[in-house]
């Protein structure tokens, strides 16, 4: 029953805030569901896994327009799906691995198995809200301040430490990646989190850490390098301004 109430608590959210919902979600069939069965609504797609072939099958040239058309419709619609839930919301779908993501006709995207989610307390939304805007504006001195905000504490001896410290936001929580890389080594010589160590992390943001990581490694696969930050900054200002802690005029 709790993976039901918590399906319809995001489709309501999603579908309730958009014209049109970034992501489909599955109803439910309440009349059908018991303590041991969960019935919902089929949604005919194929996994985001076998994209590739099915783009093959089609005859469509997977470095052409179309492709790439399509390949950008759907990383946008789960960036904007998972923007809302974690930055607006605070509740969100938990499991975000490609087994869960289907892709339907006309490049939608449908967001499957709702038994994981988080509910991420206030304080937390809106200090990650602030860190999303730091790391959106390359603004080292407010990802600090979000860093203790958030309860994340650190240790470092290194030079440039505020500069570190940003530098590891960004290899945490957005999906960009530097010019000329395709895969990040966390753990080389010049990685940030050799020189910063991580000595308090709270558990809530572990789940927003592994979506983030699913973004990034969807957009390496589909062959699109983008800020996940950037694109969640107009959100993560909402909810700054609807708590009061963001001036209509810096909108």
């Amino acid at each position: 029953m709790r993976e039901a109430d918590a399906m319809e608590r995001i489709r309501k959210f999603l579908y309730g805030n958009n014209k049109r919902t970034p992501v489909l979600v599955p109803r439910v069939i309440r009349d059908m569901v018991t303590r041991r069965v969960l019935v919902m609504e089929y949604i005919d797609g194929i996994p985001i896994m076998n994209l590739g072939d099915e783009i093959a099958k089609r005859g469509i040239n997977p470095r052409g327009k179309v492709a790439a058309v399509a390949k950008q419709k759907i990383l946008q619609s789960l960036t904007l799906a998972y923007g809302q839930m974690i930055l607006k919301s605070g509740f969100f779908h938990a499991d975000p691995h490609p087994g869960n993501i289907l892709i339907c006709k006309g490049s939608d995207v449908a967001l499957l198995d709702y038994g994981q989610v988080k509910d991420l307390p206030e304080e937390l939304r809106l200090g990650y809200a602030n860190l999303v805007l730091a790391i959106a504006d390359g603004d080292p001195l407010r990802a600090s301040e979000s860093y203790r905000e958030l309860g994340i504490k650190t240790l470092s001896k290194c030079e440039n430490e505020q500069q570190e410290m940003f530098k590891l936001a960004q290899t945490m929580f957005d999906t960009k990646l530097p010019p000329g890389v395709v895969m990040l080594q966390p753990f080389s010589e010049e990685s940030s989190i050799k020189k910063i160590a991580v000595q308090a992390f709270p558990e809530e943001l572990f789940s927003v850490l592994r979506t983030v990581h699913l973004l990034r490694g969807l957009s390496v696969g589909l062959g699109i390098n983008y800020s996940c930050a950037e694109q969640w900054r107009p959100i993560a200002e909402e909810a700054l301004f609807q708590a009061g802690r963001l001036r209509g005029d810096t909108l």
